[in-house]
């Protein structure tokens, strides 16, 4: 419209119902809109909300755990290692333990093959981010979606072995 006055503002909002709302205060002249102040707060509350609802389901950098033990049978290996392709496919980060009990500490040897058979079926699936290494009295290694990575997919895995 152009410049106005203040008074004639507030008059012109209210004989249409709605309100005078400063949206620019540190312009020179400050700018205002008429408009429902209201039903303005209602929208930009359902924009945020669609937002973070948006992001949130954009992020899939979580980070899941599967667990093993070092007896674990053949068949269970197989299914939890499903489970981490499954997952894998699903975008997250997966972080594969060995979890070592009692005296079976001393024979790393038997987890670190655990996860080099698990490794060995998800070649196709996984990048090893993080080589396995221990943390207290798990073997760990974080896996990571090799389709979510094409040019790291060309570079070498971390070999298992040399850890």
């Amino acid at each position: 419209m152009g410049v106005m006055v203040t008074s004639e503002a507030i008059a012109l909002a209210e004989s249409r119902g709605l309100d005078l709302v400063e949206v620019a205060p540190s312009a020179r002249p400050p700018v205002c809109r008429i408009m429902d102040y209201g039903r303005f707060r209602y929208e930009a509350s359902r924009k945020d909300r669609t937002a973070r609802k948006l992001q949130k389901s954009k992020t899939t950098n979580e980070l899941r755990e599967v667990r093993f033990k070092t007896r674990i049978g053949i068949h269970d290996r197989s299914a939890k290692t499903r489970l981490v392709k499954r997952l894998l496919g699903q975008g997250a980060k997966v972080k594969v333990s060995v979890m070592f009990r009692g005296r079976e500490i001393t024979h790393p040897e038997v987890g670190m093959s655990v996860l080099k058979a698990v490794a060995d079926e998800l070649t196709e699936d996984a990048l090893v981010e993080k080589a396995p290494s221990f943390e207290g009295r798990f073997l760990t290694m974080i896996l990571m979606p090799a389709k979510n990575n094409p040019d790291k997919a060309t570079e070498s895995e971390p070999s298992l072995a040399a850890s």
